[in-house]
């Protein structure tokens, strides 16, 4: 097996990327969105790299995969007696890993490497890539005005009406010598774009300079899989932002938010009857379930989505042979 790469973050990203790692091991690679990062209490807190972390490590909650197993609050608690702030519940083995990067960033360190030596620490073999070491940050433009990502959702949750979205920083951004190196491997096999909100999750990584024309030139296929199941978003406001913003909540508005990207993408049972209109609109479509409850169905899906990569390469291979 070549090298897979996916992109992503959230829990759906991190549920697909634990399957994906239980096929390829160390040939998996997962850049990850960054652009939620925030500071807390001088912390710089990145919420899907430590998501991602967590799942690959075997070690996340199972009903709170943002979060290690066991986890307690006893700091937390102490901090609120304090007076000190209640919107972030940082938990006490969470609260570990937090220490180390900020000592590591404090020397200069790039999170990249700080990342990738986590992994290391972690018994976890795959790469976990940050989308970049350079800042991006998602804001949220709503009815109430604009905001930071971690405003919008930890404040407000999620109330305001969504206009737009933009991602500072990310013009200016430049992708890791890591990034590239695993977009450019020789061996790529698939690129694989994991069930996330398009908006916050994916938009960020695909807005960071030269993503977008690295994806594109590569020959392996590139993929996606819907978050949106039956006109409703399995976990998180994808669904509710989407009607926000003007488009309709359906698999199909998923792929045309990667239009020009991808080649093709999964879509749940439940959606079967969007299929021939997505063929329709130059996707590849795969049918397969993609609601992910337990480890087995992270590596069912995982398992049909890199079977549906080896055949949408093989009728490229094909058409252009013809």
């Amino acid at each position: 097996m070549g090298t897979v790469v996916a992109l992503g973050g959230q829990l759906g990203g991190a549920k697909l990327a634990e399957g994906l790692y239980r096929l390829c091991g160390r040939d998996l690679a997962v850049i990850v969105n960054t652009g939620d990062d925030f500071e807390y209490l001088g912390l710089q807190l990145s919420p899907d790299v430590d998501t991602m972390l967590y799942a690959l490590a075997g070690i996340a909650d199972a009903s709170k995969g943002w979060e290690p197993a066991g986890e307690s609050f006893a700091c937390h608690g102490m901090l609120t007696r304090l007076g000190g702030p209640v919107d972030v519940p940082l938990g006490d083995r969470a609260l570990a890993l937090q220490l180390l990067r900020a000592e590591a960033l404090r020397a200069e360190r790039a999170p990249t490497a700080i990342t990738l030596e986590l992994c290391q620490r972690l018994g976890i073999e795959a790469r976990v890539l940050p989308m970049s070491n350079d800042p991006v940050r998602t804001i949220v433009n709503t009815e109430s005005g604009a905001m930071s990502f971690q405003d919008y959702f930890m404040e407000l949750r999620c109330e305001p009406a969504v206009r737009s979205f933009q991602y500072g920083g990310a013009d200016g951004a430049r992708l890791s010598d890591e990034v590239l190196d695993a977009l450019h491997a020789r061996d790529l096999e698939a690129v694989v774009l994991c069930p996330c909100n398009p908006y916050h999750t994916m938009q960020p990584i695909l807005a960071v300079n030269g993503m977008r024309e690295a994806l594109r030139k590569r020959g392996a296929p590139v993929v996606a899989v819907s978050p949106i199941v039956g006109g409703r978003a399995l976990q998180g406001s994808a669904a509710k932002m989407m009607h926000e913003l003007g488009r309709e909540a359906s698999a199909r508005a998923v792929a045309m938010e990667y239009y020009k990207l991808i080649d093709g993408i999964v879509i749940d049972s439940a959606d079967e009857s969007l299929a021939e209109g997505i063929r329709a609109s130059g996707f590849e479509v795969l049918v397969a379930p993609t609601y992910m409850r337990n480890s087995d169905d992270r590596l069912k899906l995982a398992r049909a989505v890199l079977e549906f990569a080896r055949a949408v390469r093989l009728r490229k291979e094909v058409a252009a042979d013809a």
